[in-house]
């Protein structure tokens, strides 16, 4: 637990992903408010109950949860609080926290539909998504609240809301801009890069969306933000934001080009390129490696390196000669 000046304070929880340790924050404003809500564990919860009496709270002085996006390790404790009566999140967190049945099987059906189409063989097929068999570690509940680019948090009107989809189709972070604080969610970890992560298309949307090109155009938002402290969901509190954003995008370059170099060798589909840069992972952790390898096509296609054609309802993408 960390108290970082008078309004905000970070309190850490463990997860059993490997993420490992969560961070969640404590608002202080004319709400007392929650930012992101740890896993749903009996260890994530004894560890948020003793930080929150550390700081002199206890959970029925909850009155407000913040949430920056909807995977399991920020939203699993949202049923914990009595008092807080108001949910605010990005529109799309809502369907998760809902869980609704009909969401979960059109998700669950787009994966199968996107993985048939990148050749993936139906021995691999996934038996259950990833997503519904964390489902035990997710709270459940309803937004009462959205948010939306450029909008101010409810009772903490010094924060300010900027959209960072990437990681999740969900994900916002917020920016106090007197003093360049930002709560980054896993948009902006110090330690690691956050998976751009394949999702559905919104429901009026037919073309899926292509999570690393949003990640990467983000980032690049990030740098005219005169962000100076960033208060991740993950790893160290840092600064030095204007040397970590090139650096992330130079290594998401990096990768795309090892998989420039397999397509010179000839087309092939997205699974074939993600058992070559993925040789033991990739038949355990489908749905991350394939949401890498289609990131990086989705990038070298947007470069024109890469053309993408269907043949038999397949996938196949081949080099494009570079300018």
């Amino acid at each position: 637990m960390k108290v970082l000046d008078k309004t905000i304070s970070q309190l850490t929880v463990p997860t059993p992903f490997a993420v490992g340790d969560a961070h969640v924050y404590l608002l202080k404003g004319d709400t007392l408010s929650l930012v992101d809500a740890g896993v749903k564990t009996k260890a994530a919860w004894e560890a948020l109950k003793t930080q929150l009496r550390q700081l002199g709270y206890a959970p029925n002085d909850i009155e407000q949860i913040i949430l920056t996006h909807h995977h399991p390790d920020h939203i699993g404790l949202i049923e914990a609080f009595p008092r807080a009566e108001r949910i605010v999140a990005h529109q799309n967190t809502d369907a998760w926290l809902r869980q609704d049945e009909a969401f979960l099987a059109c998700f669950e059906a787009f994966f199968r539909q996107l993985l048939t189409a990148c050749g993936v063989p139906e021995e691999l097929m996934p038996k259950t998504s990833e997503e519904r068999s964390t489902l035990q570690l997710t709270g459940k509940g309803q937004l009462t609240d959205v948010l939306d680019e450029g909008d101010t948090l409810p009772g903490h009107d010094d924060w300010h809301v900027i959209e960072t989809k990437g990681h999740a189709q969900s994900h916002l972070s917020f920016l106090r801009k007197r003093d360049g604080a930002f709560i980054g969610g896993d948009h902006l970890l110090y330690h690691i890069s956050p998976n751009p992560l394949l999702e559905p298309p919104a429901e009026n949307n037919k073309e899926r969306p292509k999570p690393l090109l949003q990640y990467r155009a983000n980032l690049l938002k990030c740098q005219s933000l005169d962000i100076q402290t960033v208060y991740p969901g993950h790893g160290p509190i840092f600064s030095d934001v204007e040397k970590l954003i090139p650096v992330r995008l130079q290594k998401q370059e990096k990768r795309a080009n090892k998989v420039y170099d397999l397509l010179l060798k000839g087309a092939q589909t997205p699974f074939d390129s993600c058992k070559q840069i993925f040789p033991k992972k990739y038949e355990n952790q489908l749905n991350l490696t394939m949401s890498e390898t289609l990131g990086q096509l989705d990038y070298l296609e947007d470069a024109g390196l890469a053309a993408k054609t269907i043949k038999d309802g397949i996938y196949y993408y081949a080099a494009k000669n570079r300018a």
